[in-house]
């Protein structure tokens, strides 16, 4: 290991040695350890990189990581230099920092703990993932992006990334999910991711269901924000889809958007709402390399958002929206890793998400046996995972991943008692793969799912067999 990586391993055990709630068991919510106080002195100890850029700010309990990267790709395909701020990582904790779709050198990221550390011991009792955020807004002012696109890690209003001002909001599908922290109902957690929106400043939403579009709806009147609705405002009809990807068409209907839309009122310019061209009213066609009708809905949310930023002065081509949503790259969403033997991995994990996943699973392998590789962290609803996704399996091999939150593998077996599927427990991930795919079924799909890490873990340990 040379000096570089040494150097980078140290600074990643010190940012760990800080609070990180993302590895903590049973967290509760207390307004001492959910504020934007230290945060703020933080940003402001470094001079408030998060002001040097444009940001594009989302939050959601699903898609947001995927609507992120459709954004960010479009406007990389549109000669932006971009940063994008996602959480967690896959692999290697500098693929949280990325500018034009390359992580953080290791180099860099050295640097930039070296400048942030005397500013993080003398504030005092900031969590791993202030420090990190930070660090983002920081290398972004340094490497002169654009813009900058930024996810939420945990919630929306008391959420670390939540200082910045952005040009525009994005929410994605909200379910229910971290109800500890986030509270007891669709509502409450609306009210908490909808702490994203600014001021006069547009959001663009998901499809979502009717309770929590009204808390979103009331908080964008509140502000005084543009608010644009996917399934209301702009609808989607999948045209095609085959293992490499789907073809969708993205439509406008003006009469329908001026009548249910006070926000988004018809202009006399030849764009409905000032947003979408004439040509949307015929429907306009995307191709996107994503699986799942969940993914069309994301994919037209970063449409829509587009949308926005070009009437705020962003200079982005019907090519450049073409281009990028072809080429985005987001793993372990619906990710087909090999087609013999047929292994897929995806990071549902919650019911919402399973459901999702399991209507894509029989969408596209109708009547296939499936092995599932499950794994979830311990506060997750496994009984509701199961619910969905066991009906459709005939195996269910449970592992649990390094996480220190991963679920005990007794308590999985326990859970999955009333199912007829065979239950195989397995130790480690890696020996989960060997079990699901050795001897396997000839016809069947081996699906990973449950968890990011359990996902990610299954993607490393198939792509370790193929070495």
């Amino acid at each position: 290991m040379d000096n570089t990586e040494k150097k980078y391993q140290e600074n990643l055990d010190y940012l760990y040695k800080f609070v990180d709630y993302s590895l903590t068991r049973n967290l509760q919510y207390s307004p001492e350890k959910f504020n934007l106080d230290h945060m703020r002195e933080l940003a402001e100890a470094l001079g408030n990189p998060q002001n040097a850029f444009p940001v594009i700010h989302i939050a959601g309990t699903k898609g947001k990581g995927s609507t992120a990267a459709m954004i960010a790709s479009i406007l990389m395909a549109a000669d932006y230099r971009t940063g994008f701020y996602i959480s967690p990582h896959l692999q290697d904790f500098a693929e949280r920092i990325q500018v034009n779709n390359l992580p953080i050198p290791h180099a860099a990221f050295n640097r930039l703990v070296d400048e942030v550390r005397p500013h993080v011991e003398k504030i005092g009792r900031l969590t791993t993932f202030e420090i990190t955020t930070a660090l983002a807004f920081e290398a972004f002012r340094k490497q002169h992006v654009d813009v900058a696109v930024v996810e939420t890690g945990l919630g929306g209003r008391l959420d670390s990334t939540n200082i910045v001002d952005p040009v525009l909001s994005v929410i994605t599908s909200l379910s229910m999910d971290h109800m500890k922290i986030l509270g007891d109902t669709l509502e409450e957690i609306a009210a908490e991711k909808a702490g994203i929106i600014k001021p006069g400043k547009p959001v663009v939403s998901a499809p979502q269901q009717s309770n929590a579009l009204a808390v979103l709806e009331t908080r964008a009147e509140e502000t005084g924000s543009k608010f644009i609705v996917v399934g209301r405002d702009v609808k989607t009809k999948v045209l095609k889809h085959t293992l490499d990807g789907q073809w969708f068409e993205v439509r406008v209907t003006p009469h329908e958007g001026e009548r249910t839309q006070k926000h988004l009122p018809a202009s006399g310019n030849g764009e409905h709402g000032n947003l979408f061209p004439r040509e949307y009213e015929k429907g306009v066609d995307f191709f996107i390399p994503l699986l799942g009708q969940h993914q069309v809905d994301n994919a037209a949310t970063a449409i829509a958002a587009i949308m926005q930023l070009r009437q705020l002065g962003f200079e982005i081509s019907e090519k450049a929206m073409e281009d990028g949503l072809a080429h985005v790259v987001w793993p372990c969403r619906f990710e087909i890793l090999s087609r013999n033997p047929l292994l897929v991995v995806d990071s549902a994990h919650n019911r919402d998400s399973a459901h999702k996943l399991r209507q894509a699973i029989e969408d596209y392998f109708p009547g296939k046996p499936v092995t599932l590789i499950f794994g979830a962290s311990e506060d997750k609803d496994i009984s509701g995972m199961f619910a969905e996704l066991l009906p459709i399996c005939s195996r269910l091999i449970v592992t649990r991943s390094t996480h220190p939150r991963a679920a005990d593998i007794n308590t999985l077996i326990k859970s999955a008692g009333s199912y007829s599927c065979a239950v195989i427990s397995a130790e480690t991930v890696e020996i989960a793969l060997q079990f699901s795919i050795d001897p396997g079924e000839p016809d069947g799909v081996v699906l990973a799912a449950g968890s990011l890490f359990v996902a990610a873990a299954v993607r490393s340990a198939w792509f370790n067999r193929q070495k």
